[in-house]
């Protein structure tokens, strides 16, 4: 069983490629990439920034229309990639503090990417 197939066992909540921009918030922030996976409950991530699980950072979705959500998230795992990857890490983040409205808003975007 690899990792991945280990992981999916795992979740509570689909996982689909969705068309959202994501980027931690704050001053070093310049650098954001598209989410590799995103579901209600968390989204997966490439970075170049080593984050140990449990890290929590607060990230940025910008949507199909425009719009964003801020929220909280934590790491819950990461893999180092191999040096021909995107990046150098692959990391599962665990969305904290969505608000009903964030979840409804994740919630169309996510209908839409499964049509």
């Amino acid at each position: 069983m690899t990792d991945d197939t280990k992981r999916q066992e795992r979740r509570r909540y689909p996982r689909l490629r969705a068309p959202v921009y994501c980027r931690p918030v704050g001053p070093l922030a310049a650098r954001g990439g598209q989410p590799i996976d995103l579901g209600l409950g968390g989204v997966r991530v490439y970075s170049d920034d080593p984050m140990n699980p449990g890290h929590r950072l607060e990230i940025e979705l910008k949507l199909p229309d425009e719009s964003t959500l801020t929220f909280l998230a934590e790491v819950v795992w990461l893999q180092e990639l191999p040096d021909e990857a995107p990046a150098s890490y692959d990391i599962g983040l665990q969305f904290l503090d969505l608000t009903p409205e964030d979840v409804e808003a994740l919630e169309v975007v996510l209908a839409r990417s499964n049509t």
